[in-house]
């Protein structure tokens, strides 16, 4: 057997960790992921091992625990790890090609005997080998469909029924399977300081493998390496912002002299976009609320990189008070990207999906609609507005907006100004995009003007 202090620092071991921390602790797994990565002499290849493994779990966990469920029929209640263990375990059987059974059911009854006892050595063992003899269930012969689409894409019934119902059996099924892919990373150029063409030339000179985004005229797609380390990240010619995140801010209509408020700013990417089409020497400017104080440092340091911080004044402030700062009439363009249920993001933390209920999704309408109400008093008339969120539940996206259009009839909806063809704007102009369409996060962006007096 390896030596305890060896098992500890396997990729393995640590992926115990993670995943005990998320189920039982809330934790967010990609934060605790580049922390231990970045406490632990990992190489590489334990790097990306862990990393996979932790994702690949979360975003199984109901396919797992289906499938593990028959041999642990006699067992009384497991410790979390166990669970975790034989989850890991046979992740790496069923998904990952590249490993040995044997090494894997080697690697877990270490694991076991540093964490646990004999018997538990025994269990994890035992159950492990039993599944290489008989196999697992096969999940697409569940019925009814919900059902399967519920245990062999590991999402809550209430969403799989939520995604029947807006897009029907068939594009809830392709949504569902986009939300076990691994998100790809992607670049916004500064177009204000380099040309996307430059800028990609540049970084395959570096090494890096890109490609240019077939929805935003700013984004690059990153197809291999991270390009933290490049010139043009370290000063600030490039952010990382997802493809539909960067549809916001041109779709703003922002101009050089305009005061623009972004109502919930951190941790400052869509700010920063818009600090591209304002201009301090024409008198323009944004101020970027948040709730939370260390977020503040976050929408700094990001000004900072990317040398906006003569137009970006952050402060720490609910977007409810917003009066309590501002005039009425105050903002010639407003951004509310509102608090929500980040089920668009499920690509990028998995853990969301079993973490948020329809109860959570209500509380959150409420607060959007206070929010998208507070902050709508202090937009000048003839200026616009947009509403947007990375979460794909009507409830928190065209619920919102209807509602607050008939509570207010002073605004009307416009088109969001799109700036490729394959985007599709539904009946009252909004746009919708969903992570299986083009291979991105999940988006909505509403886009409203306040009539002249």
């Amino acid at each position: 057997m390896a030596s305890k202090k060896k098992i500890k620092n396997s990729s393995r071991y640590l992926a115990v960790e993670i995943l005990e921390e998320v189920e039982m602790k809330g934790a967010y797994s990609n934060l605790l992921l580049r922390q231990v990565i970045d406490q632990r002499e990992l190489s590489k290849e334990e790097s990306n091992l862990m990393t996979e493994i932790v994702y690949g779990v979360i975003q199984r966990k109901m396919t797992l625990d289906y499938q593990l469920a028959p041999f642990l029929k006699k067992q009384k209640k497991l410790d979390n790890w166990v669970n975790q263990v034989l989850r890991i375990s046979l992740y790496q059987m069923e998904y990952l090609d590249r490993i040995p059974d044997h090494a894997i059911v080697n690697e877990a009854a270490n694991i076991a005997r540093v964490r646990g006892h004999r018997g538990v050595v025994g269990l994890v063992n035992g159950v492990l080998r039993n599944i290489q003899r008989k196999g697992v269930r096969d999940v697409s012969k569940i019925e009814p469909i919900n059902k399967r689409l519920s245990i062999e894409y590991s999402l809550p019934l209430w969403l799989v029924d939520e995604f029947i119902e807006e897009l029907g059996a068939k594009e809830a099924e392709a949504l569902a399977a986009a939300l076990i892919e691994r998100p790809k990373l992607s670049l916004r150029v500064n177009l204000n300081r380099i040309l996307r063409d430059e800028a990609l030339q540049e970084l395959e000179a570096e090494g890096y493998e890109v490609k240019k985004s077939t929805i935003s005229p700013f984004g690059l797609i990153v197809l291999n390496g991270v390009p933290a380390n490049s010139r043009l990240f370290k000063e600030g010619y490039l952010a990382v912002q997802d493809e539909t995140s960067m549809l916001v801010a041109p779709a703003l209509n922002v101009a050089p002299n305009h005061d623009v408020l972004d109502a919930c700013a951190a941790p400052g990417g869509k700010t920063m976009h818009l600090a591209n089409y304002v201009a301090a020497d024409q008198g323009g400017k944004i101020e970027a609320l948040d709730i939370h104080s260390h977020k503040i440092e976050l929408i700094n340091e990001n000004a900072r990189r990317q040398n906006v911080e003569e137009i970006v004044h952050a402060q720490q402030l609910d977007a409810r008070e917003v009066l309590t700062q501002f005039p009425e009439n105050t903002f010639d363009r407003i951004l509310i990207d509102a608090p929500c249920s980040g089920l668009g993001l499920m690509r990028r933390r998995p853990e969301i999906r079993y973490n948020k209920s329809k109860e959570d999704i209500l509380s959150l309408q409420k607060l959007q609609n206070e929010i998208i109400q507070a902050v709508s008093k202090v937009l000048k008339p003839g200026g616009e507005l947009i509403y947007s969120t990375c979460t794909i539940s009507k409830r928190e996206n065209q619920e919102v907006v209807a509602q607050f259009l008939e509570n207010n009839p002073a605004f009307t909806q416009e088109k969001v100004e799109l700036p490729s063809e394959q985007l599709q704007l539904d009946e009252e102009g909004a746009i919708t995009i969903y992570p299986h369409q083009y291979d991105t996060d999940g988006f909505f962006i509403a886009r409203l003007k306040k009539n002249e007096d």
